[in-house]
Order: structure tokens, then C-alpha cells, then sequence
């Protein structure tokens, strides 16, 4: 990650840590950095993972501060090629949560790993934030602005994620004492599918039984919903990660890890035009539910607040809400059967399409001001299914967009920000038997895509544009003999891309490819126009759209 020049202040979170057979959340206790008071120009959350054996699940992780969520990802497996241990390194930019590194505060790391039985993987790790100070004195006024409050949704600070198992459940946060000079609201949201959940891609109608390669049911869409008091308030579609024993096949994803497999990005919802009525000084509740949840989504969530300095009350209303409190997915069904009415193929395909907007005001110390949020939702999974005696093979396709245009009108000038977002998936699962008697069972990962496109038209301005596109494929199969012992892998590589543009002319792009499960090469700057990376540390693009629009607008995670 590109970091300031200025020398910064770090503060270890924990150090060289052991994860194993825990009793409970490994306790942090934070003191913010007396050298580099705030405000900080950036703030880097660098976190350092080991994993040594030679066998053990991939394990989820989280780092808590003042109830607040700063990182929330999956741990590697351990390599197949030991001795030596299996590292990663993550870093995160957790400046908009910088509220949270004012003061003191109480946090935990809740990575858990068991060591039992054949399962020897030893899971320990090292965290510490850095705190890169301003430049120059003055400077300050000069920062992009950022949420002057950061709330959990946990009651409770020690608790970590919250399970929903079905469709009816529901995490929710009463908060009794907000700010009465809320101008802005976003909530940053985690959705991670676990356990029967976890290929929901996969997953089948529930007419259908166990005909998915993972034997899930409630069709292959899932997506979360908000509310706030109970009315609907935002919608934020789930991403399909796949950790590194995702999809039954371990092999596939080492060295090289799925897209964000490792450290999850938040989907953040634009909850601005409910301000006015959550200035109203009454206890308030903004809820999250996962639409087809089959056991279980572990979520999780981070509200922010942009206050108005110039004033102790701000007041407001919902002007129009068109969004509904559930989405309305059509599922098709197109299968063939035999003379015994077993499925032999055929496709199953589910899409969910919602339009809506939802629009406020609120009466703020510079004028009355008018938030438009105009949001496409639209989801389509097809799945292929070829079931020949003793083989199974499905083939997925699945899109997964959101186009937003948020209007914020001030009487004087409009900001327009629009944004495209789109998860693709093209995944091919299959376990077929050979003439002689064996199996070989292959995933194929044509395509796991995170590409997100912003511009903003900041009234009298000049209009700027980002883009983002991270991408992964690979493939792997796994052989078994006719007694279904292990028999190897074969056909193993995989490659992840990453790329950044802006109109400021930053470009970051880089290819990393493997083989056999050994990195054979890396690729920079062929997507840039010059030939070379060229990313500043300022991220220009990110602090020109922020400035003009008034809110964190960012791309790099």
C-alpha cells in the first residue's frame, strides 16, 4: 500500500500471538500515539499470519478496536510442500476509522484455530497500526474529510460477529444517544457465508433436494438487507469469496489466494438520507438480515457519522422511499430426467432485479441540504448440471452488479457520484468417472472478478474517474483412485490481477501467475499507459472526490 513520506508512529496490537486451541478472544489494549497526535494523514493496519504443519482447515479472522471491526478475512492452509512455514501479509487502510484512535480503547483479535488429531496447523500472527502524521503544520485543513463518529453494531464491544442462520434473522443495533448534528450516514457491511452456506452459489432450490455439487438449498442467491426502525434503508449484495479450501479442492488456491480470500472489503451503504430522522434525539435501530440465509452468514458492522460543526441540531426527513423490504427473485428450473424420474441435467437459473431511491433533507448550519440515492440491483446465477451415473459436473455463471447515482443538492450547485459495481463468477465443479474405474474431481475458476468504476461531478468542478479490477482464475484436478484413495493433483495454475486507473493519470497494474503450486512470474505496469506503475501515496483521485463530494470516496482497499 502506498504510505505518506512522514516518518510514522507504530502501535503493536499484538505480537507474535498464538491462535491455538483458544479460551476465549485474544485481548488488545490500545493507547493512542503521543509522538503523532491526530489528525493522521493515514492510518495502515499491517498484520502478519503463520501457519506451520502440514494439515489444517482455513480459519476466519477478525481484529476488533471499540467495538469496531477493522479487519475481517480467512487464513491460508498450510503449504504442500513443508518444511517451513506458510506466511501472508496483510495491510488495510483504516483511516476512516480514525474517531476510534482518539482515545484509549479496549479491543480483541478473534482468530481460532484447534489443533487435534491429524489437523498439526499452528495458526499465530502480529498486528500494529501505523500512524503517519501530517506533513507540515496547517495541513490539516487540507485532509479529505472523515466520519467524525464510528459506532459498532455489537452491544456489547468484547462480542465479534453475529450468526444468521435464515432468512427471519436479524442483527440489530439499538443505539439510545446518537449525535443531534448527523449530516451524513454510511454503515460499512461484512457478510460472510459459513458453514452450509458457504457455496451458496451453488446452492440448489429447495424442490431439488441435494442436487447441488454441495448439497445446499435455498436457490443460489443470497443478498443483505438494511433497515433502519424498521423501514427498508439499503441493500448490499453479498461477494462470492472462496477461501482456501473453497470449493473441496485445497490446491487450487496455493500460492495464490482468491480475490480478497484473505482480508474481506466491506460493502459500504449510503444511509444519508435517513440524517434528519436520526437527529431527532429518540433511540434508533438499524438492522441486517441476509435474503435466503441456510445456516449461517457471520456479519458484521461499522456505522459512520459526518456531523455539521457548525451546528448542535440538525433536523430533517425522509422525502421518498421506494425500496422493499424484500427482493422478489424468479427461479427456472429446465432440468431432464430418466425413466425413474432421477435428474440427469439440464439448468437451474435465479435473477433478482431491484430499482429504487430513497432521497432526504436535512437543515444543516450551510443550508438545506438534499440527498437522492438511486440504486440498480440486479443478480443472475445459471447453473448447468451434467449427472451421468456415478459423476456429477455443474457449471456456474453468475453476475452480480450495482449501479449507483447519489444526487446531494445544496440549492447552490449538485454533486453527482455514480459508481458501477460488478462481481462475476464463472465456475466450473466437477467429479467424473474414468474408463478405468478412477475419478478425477476438478474446479475451475474461469473467472472471480471485484470491478468497481466511480466518477464524481462536483458541481462547477472538473468531473473525475477510477477504476478498479481485480481478478482471478485458475484450475486444478484432483485424481482418485477407484477406491477413492488420494492419487495427486494435476493441471494446477492459477493467476490474479490487479489494476488501477484514474484521471489523474495514478496507474497500478500487476499479474502474478503460478504453476505446479509455485509462483513462475509476475507482470507490472502492462495495463498503464507509460508501461510502469505509477501510484502516489496521496491517492489523488480518492482526495479530489472526497473533497468535493464531502465523504470518504475511495477505491484502493
Amino acid at each position: 500500500m502506498p504510505r505518506p513520506p512522514t516518518t510514522p508512529c507504530v502501535v503493536p496490537l499484538y505480537t507474535n500471538q498464538s491462535f491455538d486451541n483458544p479460551s476465549g478472544p485474544t485481548p488488545i489494549h490500545y493507547t493512542p500515539p503521543a509522538a503523532c497526535p491526530g489528525p493522521w494523514e493515514k492510518v495502515v493496519l499491517s498484520i502478519d499470519v503463520s501457519m506451520v504443519g502440514t494439515n489444517q482447515f482455513d480459519r476466519t479472522g477478525s481484529i476488533w478496536l471499540g467495538g469496531a471491526i477493522l479487519y475481517f478475512g480467512t487464513t491460508q492452509e498450510p503449504s504442500i510442500a513443508p518444511p517451513g512455514a506458510t506466511t501472508w501479509h496483510i495491510e488495510k487502510d483504516v483511516t476512516d476509522y480514525s474517531a476510534v484512535f482518539n482515545s484509549a480503547q479496549s479491543g480483541h483479535s478473534d482468530f481460532v484455530n484447534y489443533v487435534e488429531g491429524p489437523y498439526d496447523g499452528k495458526l499465530s500472527g502480529s498486528a500494529s497500526l501505523y500512524f503517519y502524521p501530517v506533513k507540515n503544520h496547517g495541513a490539516e485543513q487540507n485532509l479529505p474529510p472523515r466520519p467524525d463518529v464510528v459506532l459498532s453494531m455489537n452491544s456489547n464491544p468484547g462480542n465479534g460477529t453475529y450468526a444468521l442462520n435464515t432468512t427471519a434473522d436479524q442483527y440489530t443495533a439499538t443505539y439510545t444517544s446518537l449525535p443531534k448534528n448527523i449530516e451524513r450516514a454510511y454503515l460499512d457491511v461484512y457478510a460472510q457465508s459459513q458453514s452450509n452456506d458457504e457455496i451458496w452459489y451453488s446452492c440448489n432450490p429447495n424442490d431439488q433436494g441435494t442436487l447441488s455439487f454441495f448439497g445446499c438449498n435455498n436457490t443460489a442467491f443470497r443478498e443483505t438487507e438494511i433497515s433502519i426502525d424498521g423501514q427498508p434503508a439499503g441493500v448490499a449484495p453479498v461477494y462470492p469469496w472462496i477461501y482456501t479450501g473453497g470449493t473441496g479442492n485445497p490446491w487450487l488456491w496455493e500460492p495464490i489466494p482468491g480475490v480478497q480470500t484473505l482480508s474481506f472489503v466491506p460493502y459500504r451503504v449510503d444511509l444519508t438520507p435517513f440524517a434528519g430522522q436520526l437527529d431527532d434525539g429518540k433511540t434508533h435501530s438499524i438492522s441486517m438480515s441476509v435474503f435466503n440465509a441456510n445456516q449461517y452468514f457471520s456479519v458484521a458492522g461499522n456505522l459512520l457519522l459526518y456531523l455539521d460543526h457548525g451546528s448542535k441540531q440538525v433536523t430533517g426527513s425522509i422525502i421518498s422511499n421506494t425500496l422493499s423490504a424484500t427482493p422478489t427473485p424468479n427461479v427456472a428450473e429446465n432440468l431432464t430426467t430418466d425413466s425413474n424420474n432421477n435428474v440427469t441435467g439440464g439448468n437451474i437459473t435465479v435473477t433478482s432485479n431491484r430499482n429504487f431511491t430513497i432521497s432526504g433533507v436535512v437543515k444543516t448550519s450551510h443550508g438545506v441540504v438534499q440527498t437522492e440515492v438511486k440504486q440498480n440491483i440486479a443478480f443472475s446465477n445459471s447453473q448447468d448440471y451434467t449427472l451421468p451415473a456415478n459423476s456429477e459436473g455443474e457449471n456456474i455463471v453468475q453476475t452480480s452488479t450495482v449501479d449507483s447515482t447519489t444526487t446531494r443538492t445544496d440549492g447552490h450547485k449538485a454533486i453527482v457520484l455514480s459508481e458501477h459495481l460488478s462481481f462475476p463468477l464463472k465456475l466450473d465443479l466437477g467429479f467424473f468417472q474414468q474408463s478405468d474405474g478412477s475419478y478425477q474431481q476438478y474446479s475451475d475458476v474461469k473467472e472471480q472478478g471485484y470491478k468497481q468504476s466511480v466518477s464524481v461531478l462536483p458541481g462547477f468542478s472538473l468531473a473525475a474517474s477510477a477504476n478498479l479490477d481485480n481478478t482471478f482464475d485458475g484450475n486444478n484436478t484432483i485424481l482418485w483412485s477407484p477406491s477413492f484413495n488420494f492419487n495427486g493433483v494435476t493441471n494446477t495454475y492459477s493467476k490474479q490481477t490487479y489494476k488501477y486507473s484514474d484521471t489523474f493519470g495514478e496507474c497500478y497494474s500487476r499479474t502474478i501467475s503460478s504453476q505446479n503450486n509455485a509462483l513462475t512470474g509476475w507482470v507490472d505496469g502492462t495495463d498503464c499507459w507509460s508501461g510502469a506503475n505509477n501510484l502516489s501515496w496521496r491517492d489523488r483521485f480518492s482526495r479530489y472526490a472526497s473533497r468535493a463530494y464531502g465523504a470518504t470516496v475511495q477505491l484502493l482497499p
